[in-house]
């Protein structure tokens, strides 16, 4: 925030968000890179499922060989959807005119209405296909720039699929997921806000408002993004107090990478937790956090998933209500301001992500840097 590899589904945090025009302005998407599109335990061979990624309407599938793809979801001829057509496990067909798609290429392989008289070669014609891989439970598509062209998966231009650190072959795992009715950089501002805490999360089993302290922390720089040094956690946080029964100095390392991605990592001795937490836009109005964790503490107590579980989902949830009452307000263009050194990882957000927008630009970390606040 498994003997190998059992996931267990979160409960999906969507039934909030109905705030009729509540979503905040847009925000520019970064696009060349991967981003989680929807969950694959129920993806078999043969079926596909729908997902909304940067505004663009995506069919993810698994072919009769296991292998899972990823379809702009409109058909090049006419326009309509290919997820109101069919799927045979190794070709989707359009609807409308029975096109048929390889769907990892997009490659056309039958115009059912062409005639010997044609001259039309029907595999010259692509489907709009992403690079799909999967990792941690979650297909992860590769959105390319407008106009990029096609974009062949494997290729050694594209960046790495992000995963999850893991530290030993036996772990547990679980994921949650929230919809949040605000555009993506409010999303990961709240995502890497640290003052937050102890107003939003009050809990006897995290912190509360008289727990809050002054806390030093010091961040370096990495590529595309930051790091918050490995360093003790909070001591008003009972989570983490709780792996001091294993009798092992406890240390927390957190990452932010662009796009969205923010990666914990807690260790105590060959104990770990790890997360990685993504904030992924759906429009340029709204987006989803989803969040994957693993970890070999507490490997051997019963419940400790269904327990994880229930509590992850409740701090989640209490982020969601938080986004959702802030959509109220940011229906109205309110002047906003970040102050330091609280909100000093959020201008570093800002930096990274013109920097990568334009092309050019400096980090805006030049070297380690300390800061402070109180939570």
């Amino acid at each position: 925030m498994m003997g190998r590899h059992k996931v267990f589904c979160g409960e999906r945090l969507s039934d909030l968000v109905q705030v009729a025009g509540a979503a905040g302005p847009p925000a520019e998407l970064i696009f060349g890179d991967w981003y989680p599109a929807l969950r694959t335990e129920g993806l078999v061979a043969g079926k596909t499922a729908k997902a909304l990624l940067l505004g663009i309407p995506v069919l993810v599938g698994r072919k009769n060989d296991g292998t899972i793809f990823a379809l702009r979801d409109l058909c090049p001829h006419r326009g309509i959807p290919l997820s109101a057509g069919w799927f045979d496990g190794e070709a989707v067909m359009c609807k409308y005119h029975g096109w048929r798609f390889e769907p990892c290429s997009g490659q056309c392989v039958e115009i059912p209405s062409l005639t010997s008289h044609e001259t039309l070669d029907p595999t010259k014609i692509y489907a709009n296909a992403f690079p799909c891989e999967e990792r941690d439970g979650h297909a992860w598509v590769y959105v390319p720039p407008p106009g990029a062209g096609r974009v062949v998966a494997g290729s050694t231009e594209l960046p790495l699929v992000p995963e999850l650190p893991k530290f030993s072959t036996k772990f547990r795992s679980a994921y949650l997921t929230a919809d949040l009715p605000c555009n993506v950089d409010h999303g990961i501002i709240g995502l890497m806000d640290p003052a937050h805490g102890p107003f939003v999360h009050q809990a006897w089993w995290w912190r509360s408002r008289a727990s809050i302290h002054e806390k030093t922390k010091h961040f370096e720089p990495i590529p595309e993004g930051f790091r918050m040094a490995s360093h003790a956690p909070s001591a008003n946080s009972a989570p983490y107090k709780l792996l001091g029964v294993y009798g092992e100095p406890i240390t927390t390392t957190i990452d932010f990478v662009l796009p969205n991605r923010r990666y914990e990592t807690i260790r105590a001795g060959e104990k770990w937790f790890t997360s990685l937490t993504t904030v992924t836009p759906v429009t340029p109005s709204t987006c989803r956090i989803d969040v994957v964790a693993a970890w070999n503490v507490f490997y051997r107590v019963p419940f400790v998933t269904s327990i994880a579980k229930f509590f992850g989902a409740r701090f989640v949830r209490q982020d969601q209500e938080t986004m959702i009452e802030q959509a109220e307000g940011l229906r109205f263009n309110p002047g906003l301001m970040l102050i330091d050194d609280a909100d000093k990882p959020a201008k570093w957000y800002f930096a990274l992500k013109q920097a990568r927008l334009k092309g050019t630009g400096e980090h805006p970390l030049s070297g380690p840097v300390t800061l402070h606040w109180r939570s």
